[in-house]
């Protein structure tokens, strides 16, 4: 039996006796000390060694940072690919930046960049109707190209909080911390009704070691069906439990391709509310399961485990007669606190 495949099974075996919920596994933690990368240099290309190849799926934020020139906020178009492997930042004219402005930025960082687009993800809403007219000029000319608003923007995440961390401190005229990063992401809504493509038999609050979606782990790119992996970070302690939910269906090939269309951003459990609910697109809620007194209890353990590895967590469609197969989709992500 692959290594790879064991944990999954034995949270979707589990998942059936139990029906909705398994005993809570707590997380072991240890403090996660900051990482230091190297930054990105402004209007220049970063490349890091990687075996992994650089993705097509694009992930792009345009806005002003923390740093007064000459009187005026620097603005910067940051780009990144899915897997950070690839990256370029672009400083705009503070007194320029518009629609027009932003496209013809966006058709330079194309023309020079290793690798084409397929896909182009945003998350700020701020600027949502500015970058719906610019990258919607940018895929009139490109017939493949898909722009999404999207809060499952990982990499772009990451590279702010690098840049908000490294960058911008030791540029001259940093105006101080504006928490930029916590800005992203917009105020939870009410959950709308679970459409029935997405609706399984059963659901499971489950756990998997670190270690087994760190690098040499089991969980890879591989084998998890129409999901999608993350970057994790390195300092995190290979024997915490990562928290899940198990999704259990007989139809589980459709209801994960339907899940990979939603642009799923995260899960919460808000026991307080009673909910599970699915996070998708850029600011749109669905409603999975409400929670009784017992499911309450292991909403919070899901929570806290969560809130201890800074927000990471999973989702994994498998059938719940599993014999063995790898999941029909398993989804790592990572939920972002807001403002």
């Amino acid at each position: 039996m692959p290594q790879r495949q064991r944990h999954l099974r034995r949270a979707a075996a589990a998942a059936v006796i139990a029906t909705t919920a398994l005993a809570w596994a707590p997380a072991r933690l240890k403090p996660i000390a900051p990482t230091r990368r190297s930054a990105a240099t402004l209007q220049t290309p970063v490349a890091q060694a990687t075996e992994r190849p650089i993705s097509t799926e694009w992930e792009l934020d345009c806005f002003s940072r923390p740093v007064v020139q000459d009187g005026k906020k620097l603005w910067e178009l940051l780009v990144v690919d899915s897997t950070g492997q690839w990256r370029e930042a672009v400083q705009l004219p503070a007194t320029g930046v518009n629609s027009v402005a932003v496209r013809e930025a966006v058709e330079g960082v194309i023309a020079r960049a290793p690798v084409k687009p397929t896909v182009i993800r945003f998350f700020r809403r701020q600027m949502l109707n500015m970058l719906t007219i610019a990258l919607g000029g940018v895929a009139a000319e490109r017939p493949t190209l898909r722009v999404a608003p999207s809060r499952a923007t990982h990499a772009i995440y990451d590279w702010l909080e690098e840049r908000e961390r490294d960058v911008y401190p030791a540029m001259e005229g940093y105006s101080g911390a504006q928490q930029v990063t916590r800005d992203r992401m917009t105020a939870p809504t009410t959950p709308a009704r679970l459409p029935e493509a997405l609706r399984g038999e059963q659901y499971a609050f489950v756990t998997l070691p670190v270690a087994e979606v760190q690098a040499g782990g089991g969980v890879t790119e591989d084998n998890v069906g129409v999901g999608k992996m993350i970057n994790v970070k390195s300092d995190l302690d290979p024997g915490a439990m990562l928290p899940g939910v198990a999704i259990l269906t007989r139809r589980a090939d459709a209801l994960a391709m339907s899940l990979a269309s939603t642009e799923l951003a995260s899960v919460r459990a808000d026991s307080t509310q009673r909910q599970l609910v699915l996070d998708v697109a850029l600011d749109e809620s669905f409603l999975v399961a409400r929670l009784d007194d017992s499911q309450r209890v292991e909403a919070a353990g899901f929570e806290k485990a969560k809130a201890g590895l800074d927000g990471l967590h999973f989702v994994v469609v498998q059938r719940p007669d599993d014999d063995g197969v790898e999941p029909a989709g398993f989804w790592l992500l990572r939920e972002m606190a807001t403002a």
